[in-house]
């Protein structure tokens, strides 16, 4: 078991947003995580979590998240379980805190995807036991774990390298800025003026950049952003659940990660997604599946990083 295991900083946690994680706490899921990537390859067993059961509950459909927790669980020995939000009694209004205290009496930890992460809050108020954010329209804090996994795998380490992100300021930008400023990354974030990240996030990614020794650039300009930089990330241009907005799609099409665009980053630059993609909008198709492209190492990363959280939180 590794070293994290043992010293329970994480233990009996909830990951809510990013905010709940320390630089500390983030070394111990990179290692962790790399540790439990290591045994799968090898195929050695490893069911530490033998005997307990993970709930989930989302709003919102999901391909990467929910498989990844779920395989993730019975890897570990234990088991999980699924439960659509429509088809739960929340539908005939059942609040938020009794759903969730009822299921702390069945599971040892839940997951949850709702589309407003005040809702979230909420839901986690009334468990008693670890609650993970499984995306909410503010933050994706697993989903930047295992880019930071990625990353780490990728080139050796993270201190140092530049991230750039280019497009809608949304939940995966808030969490990418927090996740990769604490660890020490220089970060920049190319978005139109009217779809910035929010402020308070940016006014703590900026705490987090001084105290570690990383840097936080916003920016207008998507090549001022992507110049030198060891990876250009980016993501849908309407987040899950939004309306279709035809003003918000022209704002940001200037945005979309071209091989132009590529060719500005440093030499072994690298590009990143956190899928699905839409080919043709928020990037070309030359890039997202060339190459320098290693959006299925991240998919496969939030395997290892979901397990990571599972046994440090549940171990």
């Amino acid at each position: 078991m590794p070293p994290a295991v043992a010293a329970g900083r994480l233990r009996g946690r909830s990951v809510l947003s990013d905010l709940d994680l320390d630089p500390a706490d983030v070394t111990d899921l990179l290692e962790t995580a790399a540790w439990l990537k290591a045994l799968r390859a090898r195929h050695i067993a490893h069911p530490y979590l033998a005997s307990k059961t993970l709930g989930l509950i989302f709003q919102h459909p999901s391909t990467r998240t929910r498989n990844a927790f779920q395989a993730g669980m019975e890897q570990l020995g234990g088991h999980a379980t699924f439960l659509g939000a429509s088809e739960s009694q929340l539908t005939r209004g059942e609040t938020l805190t009794d759903t969730a205290a009822i299921m702390s009496r069945y599971v040892d930890a839940i997951a949850a995807r709702f589309a407003r992460h005040a809702d979230l809050e909420t839901f986690a108020a009334g468990a008693s036991i670890p609650v993970y954010n499984a995306l909410s329209e503010r933050y994706h804090p697993i989903e930047a774990l295992s880019d930071l996994l990625t990353l780490r795998e990728r080139f050796g380490g993270l201190r140092g390298l530049k991230l750039a992100y280019v497009g809608d300021g949304n939940n995966v930008c808030h969490s990418l800025m927090l996740e990769a400023t604490a660890m020490g990354l220089a970060v920049a974030v190319a978005t139109p003026a009217a779809y910035r990240p929010a402020t308070d996030v940016v006014a703590e990614a900026e705490r987090r950049a001084v105290l570690s020794g990383g840097s936080l650039l916003l920016t207008n300009d998507p090549a001022a952003a992507t110049t030198d930089a060891d990876a250009v990330y980016t993501d849908t241009h309407e987040s899950m659940g939004e309306p279709e907005n035809a003003a918000k799609r022209a704002a940001l099409a200037p945005f979309r990660v071209t091989s132009a665009l590529m060719a500005l980053t440093a030499p072994d630059g690298v590009f990143m997604h956190c899928l699905p993609m839409h080919r043709g909008e928020e990037v070309d198709a030359e890039v997202a599946d060339g190459p320098r492209s290693i959006v299925f190492d991240q998919a496969e990363h939030r395997l290892h990083m979901h397990k990571a959280v599972l046994l440090l939180t549940l171990g």
